[in-house]
């Protein structure tokens, strides 16, 4: 009897101990960021206060040809740099020739060139809304995919996002071609869920979390304040609904699997002067917070009690 007992219990701790094995990982700390093309940013003291350490920029594939570019990028990635803030770079159409598209091995050239001028930045998105038909690449995922493994391979240290989707009704069909011509599975995807957060949905995002494996990072995100394009999907605009768009973005869309989203860029940080096509800034024309930026502001402190001694805006990056 005894020596039944004694087995009886061997038995119960492998069982338990194979249960530790398997059991999830917790959620890491959500990474907060900002996407903005201006590099006024990095210098606004509101900016400082929040703490935020992360911000993306959307590069043309030949901005290395253009000098004028090259300026630009002087200045917001010096400006990343000395603020301390680390980049996101996502590649997207030439500003002189939107329909171009190059073959890889140019990409990589081009790729080679930007490496060589800003060795520090190490992350980066293949290509920008590449499933939106008003990019050359909306029918291209095979091509989008061979860029992929080109950037892989000339940079083994940096981590390159698939692509950056739209939440559109295309994206898993997009998605499920990438994958067949890159032959495995991208370990992080970028998704831009605006139709999401300003219809207050989820399936976008949903889709997304089904036609993939990897990680998603929220790589443009956020409330619209107003917009003077031609709209082809309609949707709500004020500066208290872009509240309510933010707010959604994290307190519905990021929950939906706190292990895969790690990231959240808000798109963007203010609005210049002047008429603008597109304003969804968390701070206004006369350098004032908006509603949406008070959402941001109670987030970052919601995220700092899981970081003990770690000031607003400047969690663990989980994605190493």
């Amino acid at each position: 009897m005894r020596r039944l007992l004694v087995l009886l219990a061997v038995a119960l701790a492998a069982v338990t101990a194979g249960s530790a094995a398997v059991a999830p990982a917790p959620a890491q700390a959500l990474v907060v960021g900002i996407g903005d093309q201006k590099p006024d940013m990095f210098a606004d003291p509101l900016f400082a206060e929040t703490g935020i350490r992360h911000a993306r920029l959307a590069v043309s594939w030949d901005a290395m040809n253009h000098p004028w570019q090259v300026r630009e990028l002087d200045a917001w990635l010096q400006g990343a740099k000395a603020a301390g803030v680390q980049p996101l770079v996502g590649f997207w159409h030439s500003r002189t020739n939107r329909r171009s598209l190059p073959k890889p091995e140019l990409f990589k050239f081009q790729f080679r060139k930007f490496r060589a001028r800003y060795p520090w930045v190490t992350t980066f998105a293949t290509w920008n809304e590449a499933n939106h038909c008003g990019e050359p690449t909306c029918n291209r995922p095979a091509l989008v995919a061979a860029y992929w493994k080109a950037m892989r391979r000339e940079c083994r240290s940096c981590r390159v996002l698939a692509s950056e989707l739209l939440d559109m009704p295309n994206m898993a069909k997009w998605v499920r071609s990438f994958r067949r011509a890159a032959g495995f599975d991208p370990g992080i995807w970028g998704l831009h869920n605006y139709i999401d957060a300003n219809r207050f949905r989820t399936s976008g995002t949903r889709a997304l979390l089904r036609a993939t494996r990897g990680k998603v990072w929220f790589t443009e995100t956020g409330g619209i304040v107003k917009r003077r394009t031609k709209v082809n999907v309609p949707l709500n605009e004020s500066s208290a609904h872009a509240a309510k768009a933010t707010r959604w973005v994290f307190d519905k869309l990021v929950p939906l699997d706190r292990k895969r989203i790690q990231r959240v860029y808000l798109y963007h940080w203010n609005t210049p002067p002047g008429r603008q096509s597109w304003d969804s800034g968390l701070v206004n024309q006369h350098d004032q917070p908006r509603a949406a930026f008070r959402v941001l502001r109670k987030v970052l402190r919601r995220l700092a009690p899981a970081l003990p001694g770690v000031p607003l805006g400047q969690a663990t990056d989980p994605s190493r």
